[in-house]
């Protein structure tokens, strides 16, 4: 009496070929991802510089203008009380948030109104050295470079 038996399941070889590709492909994704969590750093500073400009459109939409330089991101959370005054100053601020956002690497945006090149204002996250300068993860972040 001849059996047929159903293969079900992998025989002990295939299960090795198996491990030795994941094996592999783990070897060469491994140093990819480990250069992610300053992509990741890079991507939330964006996020908040969008964040903010949201916020500063509205201010202006209420206050016919940008928070000046020396009034600062401040002026988003806490109505300004040097000149010019805001006129319509939204009760509660402009950001969700009890206190100004720092960027990932736990430095503060810069602000500047007028910003460069004539434009109405600028927000900035330094990047991973919270220097000026600097390339790859260390070049700054600017509002103006974002793309809509």
């Amino acid at each position: 009496m001849h059996h047929n038996y159903d293969r079900a399941g992998f025989s002990l070889i295939e299960i090795m070929v198996v491990m030795v590709i994941l094996g592999l492909l783990a070897g060469l994704l491994v140093p990819r991802i480990m250069d992610r969590p300053d992509e990741a750093k890079f991507t939330k500073a964006q996020m908040d510089i969008r964040t903010i400009e949201s916020a500063l459109r509205f201010y202006r939409l209420d206050n016919g203008r940008y928070p000046t330089t020396n009034q600062g991101l401040q002026a988003l959370i806490q109505r300004p009380d040097s000149g010019p005054t805001p006129a319509n100053w939204r009760t509660g601020g402009y950001l969700e948030a009890s206190s100004l956002p720092r960027d990932p690497w736990g430095n503060d945006y810069i602000y500047r109104s007028p910003g460069a090149d004539g434009r109405d204002y600028e927000v900035i996250s330094l990047g991973a050295d919270g220097q000026e300068g600097g390339t790859g993860h260390n070049r700054e972040i600017r509002s103006w470079e974002l793309q809509e």
